[in-house]
């Protein structure tokens, strides 16, 4: 059994194959959402310190839930190649359970284990974004090649500038995404499609170039800037590792939670403000009027159409109708996933493979939401 160190690099090799009208209502619906107040820090939360393995728990039963379900819930999960799962009610753990991959025969996750993010990881870098916005070191409102220089696109100049930061962490630069890898940065991949603003489109190079902006902006590098303004201040264990083109970060399972614990707690841990202000508001909430179910690099729930990766669609209804409506999630490859339920006081993550070799493989939130919602009880 192996109890520290990087699993799944096999597992995760597939992630790395892989008018002015509209941009004038894509600035007016971006500012409407960042005129939304700040929201208040969640009542009777629990932090777990940071310098210690410890972290108080509840029990199912104490909290009304059906204990009968959550075993079938619990015998489910790893038939699915889950590896780590975790419900955190009240900032308290109520369930965590590790397994091993029965496939491949990797010896079963422990509290001490890492394993990567993927793009759930997106929220992390959104994250960054905002609290560099906070210390004025940059404006997500500013054009990109600010920080990297002119021609970081093979554009011509006037459309390479249209690009701002915004676009970027919204999915709609207007980046063409029939290019052979979406996750090659180099300019030659970074071809004009559309106007910023106009088209979105889950483009990971896009996405990746805003580490560089980070680390411009600071001048540091991505994972220092990380563990000084997020890592270190609420206790998480991980790094940013360079994985093929990707930069992606891999942790324990409970840093995972933790970063989720701070996403409902709204940027505060043990009264201690790690971010505030509009913009982590406007990060859960539609960013934009082409893929409601989209915030700043984050999925949300709730609304009345959604996008995936790949097809121009827009499908009607909400992105897991079987979950609180207000529920966002940071989504990645093979099913790594991060679910803040705000009204329910609630984390849950889960990591570990998945058959379904989609980007973000929604249909699995939608199966575990399906066993988890006879678990819980009824409001």
């Amino acid at each position: 059994m192996k109890k520290t160190g990087i699993h799944s690099k096999n597992e995760y090799t597939p992630l790395l194959k892989k008018t002015l009208i509209g941009c004038w209502a894509f600035f007016i619906f971006s500012c409407a959402e960042a005129q939304k107040p700040a929201t208040p820090i969640p009542a009777n939360l629990y932090f777990p310190p940071i310098e210690s393995s410890d972290w108080e728990a509840t029990l199912p039963k104490s909290l009304g839930w059906n204990e009968a379900e959550l075993a079938k819930l619990l015998e489910w999960l790893p038939t699915q190649n889950t590896r780590a799962f975790i419900i955190l009610k009240d900032g308290k753990i109520v369930v965590e359970e590790y397994w091993g991959n029965r496939l491949t025969g990797l010896g079963t996750m422990d509290q001490n284990s890492f394993w990567y993010w993927a793009s759930a990881g997106k929220t992390l870098t959104a994250a960054l974004i905002g609290i560099a916005q906070e210390e004025k070191l940059l404006n997500i409102n500013d054009r990109t090649d600010k920080y990297l220089g002119s021609g970081w696109t093979s554009l011509t100049s006037g459309q390479e500038r249209d690009i701002k930061l915004i676009h970027q962490l919204t999915m709609t630069t207007g980046l063409d995404d029939r290019v052979e890898n979406l996750d090659d940065t180099s300019s030659g991949s970074l071809k004009y499609m559309a106007k910023p603003g106009s088209r979105w489109s889950y483009h990971n190079a896009a996405y990746t170039l805003l580490e560089n902006v980070v680390m411009k902006a600071s001048g540091k590098s991505y994972q220092a800037y990380f563990e000084e303004k997020i890592g270190k201040k609420i206790g998480m264990k991980g790094l940013w590792q360079q994985t093929g083109l990707n930069n992606v970060y891999y942790s324990d399972a409970r840093s995972f939670a933790r970063f989720g614990l701070l996403l409902l707690a709204n940027g505060n841990w043990r009264g201690a403000k790690v971010w505030s202000g509009n913009y982590f508001t406007s990060l859960s909430n539609s960013s934009q009027k082409l893929n409601l179910s989209y915030g700043y690099l984050t999925w949300l729930n709730g609304k009345s159409s959604y996008m995936v990766p790949g097809p121009q669609t827009v499908f009607p209804g909400m992105l897991i109708p079987q979950a609180p409506a207000d529920m966002y999630q940071a989504m990645g490859k093979n099913g790594q996933f991060l679910m803040v339920i705000p009204s329910q006081n609630m984390v849950i993550i889960r990591m570990g493979g998945s058959g379904d070799n989609s980007l973000v493989p929604f249909l699995l939130i939608r199966d575990i939401w399906d066993r988890l919602n006879p678990v819980l009880p009824k409001n």
